[in-house]
Formats: structure tokens, C-alpha cells, sequence
């Protein structure tokens, strides 16, 4: 049986990364946080935590921290869905993973008046699109948003809408670098922007219909939404933007699409628990009537 006051300092120095912040937090001595950990490292015959700084959870560690935010998030829906709001106060919580341009782009927008309305505060993880159903497994979010179409045991997953992507560039950029077009022979040599090297839509496309794989051309990582679609409107490179991210450039000639066969369209879907609280039935049925057009919105 795990000791709930070695859990809590074990858990505290996790997330804050520090003895003396976990602490503060927990309204106790370094000194007691520390035997309290050693005391479940000793339990447990595993070192948990590497003393450095900041503190950094060894794989064992890693287990256990999944083990104990999965049953802090269990506890906190079930007193959510029994009490209806966090403890000793007037607001939900809901935990939400997302995919960084869905949150740049259309998610606050569209659930804006929901969260207000609702007295809902988000916890928000960001990852890939094709990763948020993982964290939705772990248990470690209440619901996410995924290009994910297949269900986990005991979740829905609805669809939310399209996201299109255009390959797009400055007008400056092409004529430097695709001045007589674009082929195989000139994308080696031409700079890209990409997302991450998890981020797929981008370099599929060059190696579906080019045969050139992310090592045989140069490329920024941007893990940023902002930030990407800002390196593209200077010249760093060229890149898939959505087309809400793109708004009036292409009118305005600040943009300029190229290679429009290749246009991309990813499907979104909302995967929640089929048992939720009233706060999150809340905010899914607003995402499912207004997201479709939140996205369509160029």
C-alpha cells in the first residue's frame, strides 16, 4: 500500500522540479520532503528521483507519476461529477490536450463564451495531433482533440471538422528559389519550414511525389505555431499553413500558394469518456456545433 504522504512529496518534487518548492507547496520542511521520498524509494527499491537541478524523475519515477496525476485526475472527475465543480471553489476544471494550430488558430475563440458561462478554467496540454489521444489514455486529460478516428474502450470520438493546409511561400521566395518552377532537382537546395520531425503533412508530400526524404533537403524546425507561420511570411522557407492561420495573405499577394494540387485536408476529431461532468457535456456540445465553422473560417 502506497504511503499517501510519501506520494504527495514524491508528486510535488516531480512537478516543481525542486526539494525546496515541493516544500512551499506542500507546507513542509526540505528536510521532511526528502526522508519522505527516500522512505518510498526505499518501499518501492527503485531511486525515483535524480537530485539534480532541477530535479529530473528516473523511468521508475516516470511510472509512478503516471500512476499517481491518472489517479489525482480519476479522483478529481468523480468529486466533479458528485459535487459538480472543484473543491472549495465555484469553478470545473477540465483537462484538454490539443494540437499546437487548433489551439493558435480556432479552439479559444470557438469555447470562449462556454468557459466564461460555465465558470470552466482549462488545463491545457499541447502535443501532435496524432499523439493528444495517448495523454486522453493515460489518463492524464479529460477529453483531447486528435486525428485519430478509432475509439478507446469506454470514449467517443466525434467529429469536429476539416483543417486545410496549403504549401505557401512568399512571392520574394519563389523567384529566389523557384524561379523557373519547382521539380525535384531545385527542393534539395530550397530551405522548408516544418513543424517538428513529428509533423508529417509536409514531408510526406515531398517524399510521396519527389522521392526526396526530410535528410535529402534543408529545414527549420518551428515547434510553434506562431512562430511557423511567421518564419514562411519572412522568407525563411516555405511550408503548410491552415488556411485560418493564412487569413488575407493569398489576397494580399503576401503569400503565395504553390504546389495547390498537394492541398492537405485533416480531419479533427473530439475524444472524450462517454461518462463526463455536466461542465465538459458543456463544452462538447459547443465544440461540436461551432468548430466545423471556426475552422472554415479563412
Amino acid at each position: 500500500m502506497l504511503n499517501s504522504k510519501q506520494c504527495d512529496a514524491f508528486l510535488a518534487v516531480a512537478e516543481t522540479g525542486s526539494f525546496e518548492l515541493a516544500a512551499e507547496r506542500l507546507y513542509i520542511t526540505a528536510s521532511a520532503v526528502t526522508l519522505r521520498v527516500q522512505s518510498l524509494e526505499k518501499t518501492l527499491g527503485h531511486i525515483l528521483i535524480l537530485r539534480e537541478r532541477p530535479c529530473r524523475v528516473t523511468q521508475a519515477g516516470q511510472s509512478l507519476l503516471h500512476y499517481l496525476q491518472h489517479s489525482r485526475l480519476l479522483e478529481q472527475n468523480l468529486l466533479q461529477n458528485l459535487t459538480g465543480q472543484i473543491a472549495n471553489s465555484s469553478f470545473y476544471q477540465i483537462n484538454i490536450a490539443t494540437n499546437d494550430n487548433s489551439l493558435t488558430t480556432w479552439l479559444l475563440s470557438t469555447i470562449q463564451e462556454t468557459l466564461i458561462d460555465e465558470k470552466i478554467v482549462l488545463h491545457l496540454k499541447v502535443a501532435d495531433q496524432t499523439q493528444t489521444h495517448h495523454l486522453l489514455e493515460a489518463g492524464l486529460v479529460n477529453a483531447c482533440i486528435s486525428t485519430e478516428a478509432i475509439t478507446m474502450k469506454g470514449c467517443l470520438a466525434e467529429p469536429l471538422g476539416t483543417m486545410t493546409y496549403r504549401m505557401v511561400a512568399t512571392p520574394q521566395f519563389v523567384q529566389k528559389w523557384f524561379p523557373n518552377g519547382i521539380n525535384r532537382e531545385n527542393l534539395k537546395v530550397t530551405p522548408a519550414v516544418i513543424y517538428n520531425d513529428r509533423d508529417q503533412i509536409h514531408t510526406d508530400i515531398i517524399l510521396k511525389h519527389y522521392g526526396l526524404t526530410s535528410d535529402s533537403y534543408p529545414h527549420h524546425y518551428i515547434p510553434s505555431s506562431n512562430a511557423f507561420a511567421e518564419a514562411i511570411c519572412i522568407g525563411l522557407g516555405f511550408g503548410m499553413l491552415p488556411e485560418y492561420q493564412i487569413g488575407l495573405r493569398l489576397e494580399t499577394a503576401e503569400l503565395v500558394e504553390i504546389l495547390p494540387q498537394f492541398r492537405t485536408e485533416i480531419m479533427l476529431y473530439w475524444h472524450h469518456w462517454k461518462r463526463q461532468s455536466v461542465a465538459l457535456e458543456k463544452l462538447t456540445e459547443t465544440l461540436l456545433q461551432q468548430a466545423h465553422l471556426k475552422m472554415n473560417q479563412a
